[in-house]
């Protein structure tokens, strides 16, 4: 992933005017948050993050080329066994089904590989292809979070929607992949 530091800048920055509006605020300008400093920190602290095992970081790929960032963050084991997806794609890469794909395959990751139980997304009332994309996994709505995180200069409200193991291992399917290539949503291609 750190190999991808120049298209993230790249993409980040073309694709500011779909970013901003859902994103975090960021201190300073657009350009300053996105510059190669700034990806350095950025990686670094993903990194340190991973090694601690509190999050989990990965590139979204197209046909091996990077097309954006998923990741699985505030990992708790134990009682909770729970953490939040993120995710971002590259806007050429939209409307194709990239972002469901990888959503399912981090949920799987989630729950099969890291043994979590549930996994939360909170989204926007307004971003309907966040929404779609969540909804498209099994993610439902359970509740409606007040001034959630300070989005685009200001405290904005949030869905807090989640997913958890017995909606996604069940009898018939062990995943969410299986059934996205079961109802013909997701082909899987071999690997050489």
């Amino acid at each position: 992933m750190r190999k991808d530091g120049k298209l993230w800048r790249h993409y980040r920055m073309e694709d500011e005017r779909f970013l901003r509006p859902v994103e975090p605020t960021v201190m300073g300008s657009w350009e300053a948050a996105h510059s190669a400093g700034q990806w350095r920190r950025v990686w670094s602290n993903l990194h340190f993050l991973a090694r601690r095992g509190q999050l989990v970081p990965a590139a979204i790929e197209v046909d091996g080329q990077f097309a954006g960032q998923l990741t699985l963050g505030n990992i708790q084991y134990g009682v909770v066994s729970t953490c939040w997806i993120g995710y971002w794609v590259y806007s050429p890469f939209t409307g194709m089904g990239v972002a469901s794909a990888a959503v399912a395959l981090g949920v799987d990751h989630a729950m099969g590989n890291m043994g979590l139980h549930r996994v939360e997304a909170t989204v926007m009332e307004d971003n309907s292809a966040s929404r779609t994309v969540l909804g498209r996994a099994g993610f439902r709505e359970e509740g409606y979070l007040q001034r959630n995180l300070h989005i685009n200069g200001r405290w904005q409200d949030h869905i807090l929607m989640a997913i958890t193991r017995e909606e996604v291992f069940t009898a018939e399917f062990k995943g969410l992949i299986p059934r996205k290539v079961r109802a013909g949503e997701l082909q899987l291609s071999s690997l050489n």
